[in-house]
Order: structure tokens, then C-alpha cells, then sequence
């Protein structure tokens, strides 16, 4: 089985946010940092060269594959703030529709920016993805 290629690395969260070079961007990943935080209870730690990672679970799919991940995370792309929500949207409609300018896929929630979505919407999206999580993992 191959071996996951992103892991939690020392590198520093702060250092990273402040390379960010849009400043409206490095704003949008600051606040994401305090609701990944509130959701979690996690500190911020980097996946990799660019993810932003929240607490931990460790799955075991059917096949036998193992690991452990992030509950909550996000990365500041090129084009969107791509968020992991973990759990997926299966039943987080009602969230979606009132969360506003979005896009998702997998398990990732694409954000141009957070001035064009309903903060509460996505605050209770985080949650309900780590709810969701630890209850499956537990």
C-alpha cells in the first residue's frame, strides 16, 4: 500500500500565513484559523507544504488502508481558499444554499473569498464536519 504523502510537518503555521502575500487572502486564513480552531479545539498545524490542519482522527477504510488525517483544514490555492470538510455534504444543503458564492468537490469546499459567504453558515459547516468525524472515528 502506498504511503500517504502529506503529513504533518514542524514548519510553522504562523511563517506560513504571514509569506501570504495578498493581504485579503492572509486575513481570509486568519479567521479560518480561529473557526478551525473554535470547531476542533485544535491547535494549527501544517500537512505538507501548504495545508493547514485541525486535530487528528485515524480511519481504517474496508480495503485495509489506514492512516491518520486532519478533522478540519484548509489551504490557500491559487485560485480558491480550498477547505477540507471531511465528512462531505451529504445533508448540508440547507447550510449550502444559505453559505452563499461556493463550489465543492469530494470533500473540499472552494472559497474565492470569505467576504462572499454567511460566516455562521460556515462556522456551523466546520462543525458539523467534526461532529461528524469524530462520532464515525471514535
Amino acid at each position: 500500500m502506498a504511503e500517504l504523502k502529506t503529513k504533518p510537518t514542524a514548519r510553522s503555521v504562523e511563517g506560513f500565513l504571514k509569506a501570504i502575500k495578498d493581504r485579503a487572502r492572509q486575513k481570509d486564513c486568519r479567521t479560518l484559523v480561529t473557526v478551525m480552531r473554535q470547531a476542533t479545539g485544535a491547535r494549527p498545524e501544517m500537512w505538507g507544504p501548504s495545508i493547514v490542519g485541525f486535530g487528528r482522527y485515524h480511519y481504517t477504510y474496508a480495503s485495509g488502508r489506514e492512516g491518520d488525517w486532519f478533522l478540519a483544514g484548509f489551504s490557500p490555492r491559487k485560485q480558491n481558499l480550498t477547505l477540507y470538510i471531511m465528512s462531505g455534504f451529504a445533508g448540508a444543503e440547507p447550510l449550502l444554499k444559505k453559505l452563499g458564492k461556493h463550489k465543492t468537490g469530494g470533500s473540499c469546499l472552494y472559497l474565492k473569498s470569505l467576504a462572499d459567504v454567511d460566516r455562521s453558515a460556515l462556522s456551523k459547516l466546520v462543525q458539523r464536519s467534526v461532529t461528524a468525524v469524530r462520532k464515525r472515528y471514535a
